[in-house]
């Protein structure tokens, strides 16, 4: 699932291919992934895009009439710019009757087509991720992101602190919450808690409270490295312009289970779990539990 920093860099790509341009139609492939409103006008058509904003793993483009369209990626989803301009006009009908259109890559559930240049493409093969249209900004943040905890890359060490204080969770657990943190997932929590020292298990009302503010350095520092380097391309994810990150390639413990300890003068082999119902992985040399 691609988690904030690969959010952010779909985020910064769409700013430099969307800004300022016209939606001039919408084509809905699957109307069921589609929550709210789904005319024209909630979909921006007419409107120019004038900001794109993040919270958490989620985006949303905000039009110049108020309006915003919020996009969740899920496990698998992609929102990517099409050099092919496919024409959203229906074709001529064929013999048999039927009216046909011009195709789509596979898995296109919506398809924005702009004035001018490239369109943009939602595909989610596995259909976890969806669209979310709200008359404006301000009914997105009350309706939606208002449900979330504070961004990752915005976090102060007071308000996570008072988000794990009210858990017995699993420190693993507990930074997977959205409504504790958002933005962080399977991949970035591991790595922060090997960058932190500290086990997965440990549970998080008993965190010494001196330990938070390095760790909202070492979140937010991690998340930064991570977004310049393109975000980590494992699976499916791509940015806007279909390119590839490589934070994968530094990865210390996520994927890594049965090889060697990176941390230097280890000589720890990261082991791997289930905890929280997520594949985990951790140096029970380097982060002890007690």
């Amino acid at each position: 699932m691609p988690e904030l920093p690969e959010v952010e860099c779909v985020r910064l790509s769409l700013e430099r291919l969307v800004l300022g341009r016209t939606i001039a139609a919408v084509r809905v492939s699957r109307a069921d992934v589609i929550r709210g409103p789904a005319d024209d006008r909630s979909l921006l058509v007419g409107d120019q895009v004038s900001r794109v904003v993040r919270h958490g793993k989620q985006l949303a483009m905000i039009g110049s009439g108020g309006g915003c369209v919020c996009v969740h990626l899920g496990m698998s989803g992609q929102l990517c710019v099409t050099e092919a301009r496919p024409t959203l006009s229906k074709r001529p009908t064929d013999p048999a009757g039927s009216t046909q259109r011009d195709a789509l890559p596979a898995h296109t559930h919506v398809y924005f087509e702009f004035d001018t240049g490239p369109g943009l493409r939602f595909t989610d093969p596995r259909r976890f991720g969806g669209v979310w249209t709200f008359k404006s900004a301000d009914e997105l943040h009350t309706r939606r992101w208002s449900r979330l905890g504070p961004d990752a890359l915005r976090v102060t060490p007071g308000r996570l602190s008072r988000g794990l204080s009210r858990t017995r969770r699993s420190l693993k657990a507990a930074l997977l919450d959205q409504q504790i943190v958002a933005g962080l997932g399977n991949i970035y929590v591991d790595e922060l808690l090997f960058n932190a020292g500290l086990h997965p298990l440990l549970p998080a009302n008993e965190l010494d409270r001196a330990l938070l503010p390095g760790l909202v350095r070492r979140m937010k520092t991690l998340l930064r490295g991570a977004i310049e380097r393109g975000g980590s391309s494992l699976r499916d994810y791509v940015d806007a312009e279909s390119r590839l990150g490589s934070q994968q390639s530094r990865h210390r413990v996520y994927g890594r289970a049965g090889l060697r300890c990176k941390r230097r003068g280890c000589r720890g082999v990261v082991v791997s779990e289930q905890v929280a119902g997520r594949t985990t992985a951790w140096c029970p040399s380097c982060q002890r539990l007690g």
